[in-house]
């Protein structure tokens, strides 16, 4: 008897097209899924504060939600967040920033990937300073775009842009330059001067410029109000686009609310992909992040007291330890460094969590200029967490070189 073949059996492999397959799985995620549930690892893995989101931004959300907020809402989000975020960013640069270029989006990640997609096609060149959240290089790649990597250096103990390095690689027919300051993973801030020569550089070439600002409010120096941007020096027809997010220095990670400057052509564009994403943002995280800006100085100037101190303690405790290499930075929330002999920085990284029990993420996640360092997040409230954390790095070191 003849027995037709199953309609499955003429059927190609059920797969995801391969700019998709070709990504890379999150190292960091990798290295936590090792040890997250276990009572005695300390993790310093991800990228937030160990504080939860402040009381009165959480009670503008449950008073939203209590009043049955919970419609859709504007594309580019409700009026008055945007004229939040536009006061908010006016104030901070010193120019006006209005409410029109701004777009409130499902966290500043949303944002970067919004403008990816309305700017880059199939074999655009793409330029990153790295080592970088890797999210921000491979998000390109789902595009179809090809990106060039100008690594940090470090130069008297300190991570430094090779600004001249990077305008070589900003050649015309570039598409974009990718520049996160403070920089995640390492810390590295830039400078004006740097700032400004970047900016005439890619207008005369017109490329554009991704600068993802989600750490510019959490630098070290005092007397800087937030690191240097793009916004300050932003002229009509300026291709820039600044993404930042609350997530950070109001200790919003988990709440996935940003907002995007774009120039004044790009509005109805960029209503239209976040039509097409996501369509808005939930109206009582809207009220939170209003709240949060209008509300928030005096949580940040906190956190960022807090973030000094962390910083100044994790790094004398690490440069205590043998063969740890510790460069300076100008902010953000994480320590870069590396160990001598140990140039593998996931298995270093896992061995941390399975031998000792401390969670750090591995500088191979953020690109190969990263290899053979580690990330150690240090928005940490209690000393005492981080000062064990060195305990436990210290022996390791012990029994390894031992």
């Amino acid at each position: 008897m003849h027995n037709p073949a199953s309609p499955t059996d003429t059927l190609l492999p059920a797969l995801a097209r391969p700019a998709i397959q070709s990504l890379g799985g999150s190292l960091i995620r990798e290295v936590a899924n090792t040890g997250m549930g276990r009572a005695d690892v300390l993790p310093f893995w991800f990228g937030e504060s160990d504080q939860p989101t402040p009381q009165f931004i959480r009670d503008a959300a449950a008073q939203s939600l209590g009043s049955g907020e919970t419609f859709y809402s504007q594309n580019l989000g409700r009026p008055y967040l945007r004229e939040a975020i536009a006061q908010y960013l006016s104030g901070l640069h010193g120019r006006e920033v209005s409410a029109q270029r701004i777009g409130a989006v499902a966290s500043g990640d949303a944002g970067l990937m919004l403008t990816c997609q309305m700017l880059l096609s199939p074999g655009d060149r793409v330029v990153a300073v790295t080592p970088l959240w890797p999210n921000l290089l491979e998000m390109p790649r789902i595009l179809g775009a090809q990106v060039e990597r100008v690594p940090l250096v470090v130069r008297g103990g300190r991570w430094t842009l090779a600004l001249d390095r990077l305008l070589d690689a900003l050649t015309p027919g570039t598409r974009m330059l990718i520049l996160n300051s403070p920089n995640n993973p390492t810390g590295w801030t830039i400078d004006e001067e740097s700032l400004v020569a970047i900016l005439a550089h890619c207008r005369r070439h017109g490329i554009w410029i991704l600068s993802d600002d989600v750490y510019e409010r959490l630098v070290y120096d005092p007397q800087l109000a937030s690191a240097p941007s793009f916004l300050r020096h932003y002229a009509p027809g300026d291709r820039i686009i600044s993404v930042n997010s609350c997530s950070k220095a109001w200790c919003m990670t988990g709440w996935r609310v940003g907002w995007m400057v774009v120039p004044e052509a790009l509005e109805a564009d960029l209503g239209k992909v976040i039509e097409y994403n996501f369509s808005c943002i939930f109206e009582p995280v809207q009220r939170a992040a209003t709240v949060a800006l209008q509300q928030g100085e005096a949580h940040v100037a906190q956190l960022r007291a807090g973030l000094v101190e962390s910083r100044r303690l994790l790094v004398q405790a690490l440069r205590a330890v043998p063969g740890v290499e510790v460069p300076d930075a100008g902010g953000a929330m994480y320590v870069f460094f590396r160990l001598a002999g140990f140039d593998d920085s996931l298995a270093l990284a896992k061995h941390l969590v399975s031998e000792v029990g401390l969670g750090l993420a591995p500088g191979a996640a953020f690109g190969p200029e990263g290899e053979g360092w580690l990330r150690w997040c240090h928005a940490v409230s209690d000393g005492a967490r981080l000062r064990e954390g060195v305990e436990r790095l210290a022996r390791f070191v012990q029994r390894a070189t031992a």
